[in-house]
């Protein structure tokens, strides 16, 4: 099923780990409509899933001019989806068991996300799995973010894993390529963003959830064990 044995894991977190893609795409919705009287069409946010800010901050500025004033309109979505969210964004299904059987087994684990370290420390703080993983890779610790293969490849760094090693999880089409750029065995969980030819070509195979990743890993660990 694996190409390799499986030696660490490396997740995103927005869309894979937490449900937070749609809370932030009700967000930008919301206040492009309530605070500037402007539609932000699902199909432009969709653009900008798995993007660094600055990639998906040129998104929304080639959607709503290039005057429009993106740092407050970032600030404001930030501060609504946490209003509406303070507890933090339910976990996807699956994490727990993903993450226990991870432990039982003694695999590392990262966390590469093109969010900065206080929204991850918000969202995997509230859930309490923050300090599940050994190192968490956000935006500001790598030169380019995804689709570049940087956030991973710091990533594995950090765990002292050859990306070649890791299975990388993924939700979003630039997280995929970000992963396969840098030589992981990636899995694609869908989200927001259903699977393509070219993810299909890109991935080991298409997760319907992370309950589906621990049954693979399950699996290629009793055959290895036959073999």
């Amino acid at each position: 099923m694996f190409p390799r044995k499986i030696k660490a894991v490396v997740f995103d977190m927005d869309g894979l780990l937490i449900d937070s893609e749609i809370a932030y795409r009700d967000a930008m919705i919301h206040i492009a409509r309530e605070k500037y009287g402007l539609e932000l069409p699902v199909a432009v946010f969709l653009r900008m899933v798995g993007l660094s800010a600055p990639a998906w901050q040129r998104v929304a500025l080639d959607h709503f001019g290039a005057d429009f004033p993106i740092d407050t309109f970032n600030a404001a979505v930030w501060a609504y989806a946490h209003e509406k969210h303070a507890d933090g964004v339910a976990l996807k299904p699956g994490v727990l068991e993903l993450l226990d059987y991870l432990e039982v087994n003694e695999l590392p684990r990262a966390v590469a996300t093109s969010s900065g370290h206080p929204a991850v420390r918000h969202q995997l703080g509230g859930n309490k799995i923050y300090d599940r993983f050994h190192a968490i890779v956000a935006a500001g610790d790598y030169a380019k973010g995804k689709p570049a293969p940087d956030p991973f490849l710091t990533a594995a760094q950090r765990i002292g894993v050859d990306p070649a090693d890791c299975l990388a999880l993924e939700d979003s089409h630039n997280g995929v390529r970000a992963a396969h750029a840098a030589g992981m065995m990636t899995v694609m969980v869908p989200d927001l963003l259903g699977p393509t030819d070219e993810m299909h070509e890109r991935c080991i195979t298409i997760a319907p959830d992370l309950h589906h990743v621990r049954e693979m890993l399950l699996n290629s660990a009793s055959r290895a064990s036959l073999g």
